[in-house]
C-alpha cells in the first residue's frame, strides 16, 4: 500500500491504517459510469478501493460532458466503462480496475456482481433498477443505491442488517411505476452539480460499509434539494408489500423488461421506412406527446403536439384519425400514449416509435 498516497485520510482521527487497509482489499462494481457513476468511480478509486468494477454498454456523447465528469471531448463515441477505466488509471495506478461494455439482463447479472462485496446501482432506468435489488437481495449483497429528479436527488443503503432487520428497494416502492409516470433525466433535464453531489454521497456511503466509520443509511432514504438545500431523512422498514423474489428460481421467472414497461413489441416502428409505411394511410397522424419545450423538433412529416398529460383532454382531436403514431424523447411516453390510446380506440391502429425522436429523425 502506498502510504503516502492516501496519507491525508490516514491521519484522519478514527481512520487510520486498519481502515485504508480494509479500502484496499475491498471489491465493489459500479454499475453505470455516468452522472452518478462517474463521482462514485472517482472518489472511490482515489480512496484506494482494491478491485473496481463498471458496468456501462452506453458511448459518451457531447450531452453528456456537463455533469459526467470523467469525460473530455476526444472521448465521444468511447464506451463509458472503458474510457472511464481508462481515466481512473491515470488518477491511481496501484488499484486494480475492470471495465464491462455490455447491459446487465437476468442472465448475466449473476457472472457480473459474482466477484464484488458491494454494488453500487448509479443506474438511471427502473429495469436495471429492480433486477440490481432483487439479486443482491437473493445473494445478500450490499447495494448502494442512488437516483435523481430534476432538482432532488436520493440515497440509500439496501441489504445491510441493522436492528435484526433487512431492508430494500421493494420495501420503498414495491412495484415498477408504469411507463411514462416518472420520466429520464434525458427527457426533464439534469443539473451535473446535483449528480456530483448526489454520487459523491453514495461514494461516502460505499466508504462507511467497507471501513466501518459512521453510521450508514440503512433503513433510511436520504432526499436532497439542491435548490435549497434541504434534506429529509424518511426511515422505513420491512414492507408487507415487499415483492422481492425468495429464491433464485422466482428471480429467473421475472421478466424484467417487459414488468417495468420497457419494451413491449407491438405496435411500434424502428425505422424510418417504417413510419413511412404507417403514415401513408390517409387518415393518419403523428403526435409528439412530448412538452412544447422539448427538443429537437420533428421535421419533414406534418404532425400535432400533444403532451402526454393532456391526451386524453384532446380526444375530438385523435377521433378524427384512423392511424396514431406516437413520439416522444426516449419512447417511454410514446408507449403510456398508445396504453391510453387503446382504451380510448379499440379500433383504431395505434403506434409508436420505440426508442425516441432520436432514432428516426
Amino acid at each position: 500500500m502506498d502510504f503516502k498516497r492516501y496519507n491525508r485520510q490516514i491521519i484522519l482521527s478514527g481512520f487510520g491504517m486498519e481502515a485504508q487497509n480494509k479500502l484496499c482489499k475491498s471489491r465493489v462494481l459500479v454499475v453505470g459510469a455516468g452522472g452518478l457513476g462517474c463521482p462514485v468511480l472517482q472518489y472511490l478509486a482515489s480512496a484506494g478501493v482494491g478491485l473496481l468494477g463498471i458496468v456501462d454498454y452506453d458511448t459518451v456523447e457531447l450531452t453528456n460532458l456537463h455533469r459526467q465528469i470523467l469525460f473530455k471531448e476526444g472521448d465521444i463515441g468511447k464506451f463509458k466503462s472503458e474510457a472511464a477505466k481508462e481515466r481512473l488509471e491515470e488518477m491511481n495506478s496501484t488499484i486494480k480496475i475492470i471495465s464491462f461494455t455490455e447491459k446487465v439482463t437476468s442472465k448475466n447479472v449473476c457472472k457480473l456482481i459474482d466477484s464484488y462485496e458491494i454494488v453500487v446501482d448509479c443506474t438511471d432506468n427502473f429495469q436495471v433498477r429492480y433486477l440490481l435489488n432483487d439479486i443482491c437481495t437473493l445473494k445478500n449483497i450490499p447495494l448502494v443505491y442512488g437516483a435523481i429528479y430534476q432538482y432532488e436527488g436520493q440515497v440509500s443503503v439496501f441489504n445491510v442488517e441493522k436492528d435484526k432487520m433487512k431492508t430494500n428497494y421493494r420495501d420503498l416502492f414495491p412495484y415498477p411505476p408504469k411507463p411514462s409516470e416518472v420520466p429520464t433525466c434525458n427527457e426533464t433535464g439534469v443539473l451535473g452539480t446535483l449528480t456530483g453531489i448526489i454520487g459523491t454521497i453514495q461514494a461516502q456511503e460505499v466508504i462507511k460499509l467497507i471501513t466501518g466509520i459512521g453510521e450508514p443509511l440503512v433503513h433510511k432514504l436520504m432526499i436532497f434539494n439542491i435548490l435549497y438545500y434541504s434534506t429529509r431523512i424518511i426511515n422505513f422498514a420491512e414492507s408487507e408489500k415487499n415483492s422481492t423474489p425468495k429464491n433464485e428460481d422466482e428471480f429467473k421467472a421475472i421478466d424484467y423488461e417487459c414488468s417495468c414497461g420497457i419494451f413491449s413489441s407491438e405496435n411500434e416502428i424502428e425505422n424510418l421506412s417504417r413510419l413511412e409505411e404507417v403514415l401513408s394511410n390517409e387518415k393518419s397522424i403523428l403526435v409528439d406527446v412530448r412538452n412544447e419545450n422539448e427538443l429537437p423538433k420533428i421535421s419533414g412529416f406534418d404532425y400535432i403536439q400533444i403532451p402526454l398529460s393532456v391526451i386524453e383532454e384532446n380526444i375530438p382531436i385523435l377521433e378524427k384519425f384512423d392511424t396514431i403514431v406516437f413520439v416522444c424523447k426516449t419512447g417511454i411516453r410514446s408507449s403510456r400514449a398508445v396504453e391510453i390510446a387503446k382504451e380510448l380506440f379499440p379500433n383504431k391502429a395505434v403506434w409508436h416509435i420505440r426508442n425516441g425522436i432520436d432514432t428516426i429523425f
